[in-house]
């Protein structure tokens, strides 16, 4: 208990400390002629403010479902919920991912609990892809950026749908066990039926604060990396770079990975470059970057072991790339 106690106080100053920088590098932008803060290093901090603002959100949906999962949901129910058939548990977790409205930068917390549960690992990251992909949200969403396209929408859900499952089978070949670090334990309680509905509520509660200050460090640092590479990037790189499908596909999945945009808004920032790069680029930065980012792969670091993220991260960059380059000429 003290032990935990204090990594939240370590947490919380580090938060603290993150925000007395922004909010000096803010005032200081508004003290003409006493603070000279060069313009890059204000964008820079726009852009890192505006990344947190928008992920945050999705991070406390994302612990408080991982709360609830950790109190209301037993190794019993997820033994009786998940089928036996490791095939089928993929298809299946990949099928839930596809209805639920999750957001890459909250759905690491909830694999986390739902692997302590018992959940198959490879199932766990079938509904991790596909989640922040093929929700009903950034269906949406894709549909509108491209001017009421539904090819891309459809094209985004079908390929992502089918390049999750094979991933997801991949991991299974590949991955035994929960694959979490060492230093990570998550602790089982009983659910005693005498236990009132507001112990369990408070507890939940408890669970959620704890995920959030393990999650959001990571988050913070995930969100910092990628306002860099969008300060101090020129667009004019990319062009020079991205002649030819391969290379342009390859710049797009970098340009997703790097930049980490949230799943919800992406297909409006891949839509502003339909006019530069082919339609497969375009649809590997929207099929890649919801998967897995910078930001999302600091928060799994945080949680497995370095083989396995790496190992993820590769299986679905090269999925998706190898997919998209043998149906280029189709697309």
């Amino acid at each position: 208990m003290i032990k935990l106690l204090r990594s939240n106080i370590i947490d919380i100053t580090g938060f603290a400390v993150v925000l007395a920088l922004l909010w000096f590098i803010t005032l200081g932008s508004g003290l003409k002629g006493s603070i000279e803060i060069p313009s890059s290093l204000l964008n820079l901090n726009t852009i890192f403010l505006s990344i947190l603002i928008e992920a945050f959100p999705f991070v406390l949906i994302g612990v408080l479902i991982a709360g609830m999962i950790q109190i209301f949901v037993t190794e019993e129910h997820i033994s009786r919920w998940i089928p036996k058939n490791k095939y089928m548990a993929i298809v299946m977790s990949c099928s839930v991912g596809a209805l639920f409205p999750a957001c890459e930068c909250g759905i690491v917390p909830i694999i986390r609990r739902l692997v302590g549960k018992g959940v198959p690992v490879a199932a766990a990251i079938g509904f991790m892809l596909t989640g922040p992909l093929i929700n009903p949200i950034v269906i949406a969403s894709t549909y509108m950026a491209f001017g009421n396209d539904a090819k891309i929408a459809a094209l985004r859900m079908g390929l992502g749908f089918g390049i999750a499952l094979i991933v997801a089978l991949i991991i299974g070949s590949l991955f035994k066990g929960t694959q979490f670090k060492k230093s990570v334990s998550i602790v089982s309680h009983s659910h005693s039926n005498n236990k009132k509905f507001l112990e369990k509520f408070w507890a939940m509660l408890q669970h959620s604060i704890d995920e959030f200050f393990d999650m959001a460090k990571y988050l913070v640092a995930g969100a910092f990396l990628a306002a860099l590479v969008q300060t101090y990037m020129p667009a004019r790189t990319l062009l020079e770079i991205g002649s030819g499908t391969a290379a342009s596909l390859a710049v797009m999945m970098g340009l997703a990975y790097f930049l980490s945009l949230c799943s919800e808004a992406d297909a409006f920032i891949g839509a502003s470059f339909s006019s530069i790069f082919p339609q497969t680029s375009i649809l590997g930065f929207l099929i890649f970057g919801p998967m897995i980012d910078l930001k999302n792969t600091l928060m799994m670091l945080s949680v497995f072991r370095m083989k396995f993220v790496m190992t993820v991260l590769a299986a679905v960059a090269g999925t998706v790339f190898i997919t998209l380059m043998l149906l280029s000429s189709l697309l």
